[in-house]
């Protein structure tokens, strides 16, 4: 971790902004240099990946995967656990460098519904209550949980987001799919429209968000406080922004921050394939997709956009 930033009220945020853009947390993707970049496209809150209470709190070397500086505010801390003295260990180490701190209730993953923990947590609303009362009582920084619609009964997420809100929970963010449906089906507005009549603090509606289209549908379809958008800003960092496909610039600024900041190879490559699928075509992402080097990747963009590192 870095050195404390300068802290920015995310609840003054869902007082002062009736509808905020969410970078939602996306495992690997939305790390310091991609946040950063967000921040000047109009997304008002970003949320770390998905980070494992138990490890972040025993292990100092886990706990060096998460950077932020003052730039990167506000930001949200999602933690996955299904113990809650690991929860509030963890949330206690990183509320000092943090906003806010997310508990993870909606992950779909297999390994992670075994491991009693993501969407696992969605369907057992005593485990959540247990949860929320351990870190609200560990930091003095707003807490939300992110959820999924119950699978097959929507009292179950009433009940849920219910008890969550009188243990003082701040926001909830809730994902319109159950933990079976592919990402590619229909969003359920009805199921998020209903839990947010079900409580009085901010609701974030999460799923089907790629363009300012879809946003704009979400609100007039739920009436939610904010949206919270992964694979639409994956593919297009600047969506809130207004813009149809990424613009150059905006991949400039990524490729800058992001060897800056030292983002595995790995990453980095991921990344800018998914800025720049909808520029090139078939042919050109087959042969970009298969470089394997940072000067090759730099060497193609340079040589094809006129895109420059100026580190």
């Amino acid at each position: 971790m870095v050195y404390e930033c300068r802290r920015q009220s995310i609840l003054q945020l869902f007082e002062d902004k009736p509808n905020l853009n969410v970078c939602a947390p996306m495992v690997r993707y939305s790390k310091g240099a991609f946040r950063e970049v967000l921040r000047d496209y109009n997304v008002d809150i970003a949320y770390t990946p998905m980070i494992l209470a138990d490890v972040f709190k025993s292990s100092e070397f886990a706990r060096l995967d998460y950077t932020t500086n003052d730039r990167d505010c506000p930001v949200v801390v999602q933690f996955a656990a299904h113990d809650p003295v690991d929860l509030a260990h963890a949330a206690q180490l990183v509320a000092p460098y943090a906003d806010g701190i997310d508990l993870n209730c909606g992950c779909p993953q297999k390994w992670a519904y075994k491991e009693c923990i993501g969407a696992y947590l969605s369907e057992r609303p005593e485990m959540v209550q247990e949860m929320v009362r351990s870190v609200k009582g560990a930091v003095d920084i707003p807490c939300s949980i992110k959820i999924r619609k119950h699978p097959t009964d929507m009292r179950q997420t009433i009940e849920l987001v219910r008890r969550a809100e009188k243990l003082g929970i701040d926001w909830i963010t809730v994902h319109g799919r159950t933990r079976h449906q592919k990402s590619t089906e229909p969003v359920d507005y009805e199921a998020i429209k209903l839990a947010k009549e079900s409580v009085s603090i901010p609701v974030l509606a999460n799923g089907g968000i790629f363009t300012l289209a879809d946003a704009d549908e979400m609100y007039n379809r739920t009436g939610v406080a904010g949206v919270m958008s992964a694979r639409g800003l994956l593919q297009n960092p600047a969506l809130f922004a207004g813009y149809a496909e990424t613009p150059l610039d905006c991949v400039e600024k990524y490729i800058n921050l992001a060897l800056a900041y030292g983002t595995p190879t790995f990453i980095f490559h991921h990344h800018l394939m998914y800025m720049m699928e909808s520029m090139m075509s078939g042919v050109e992402r087959k042969t970009f997709n298969c470089l394997s080097s940072v000067p090759a990747i730099l060497d193609h963009l340079s040589c094809y956009y006129g895109i420059n590192c100026t580190l």
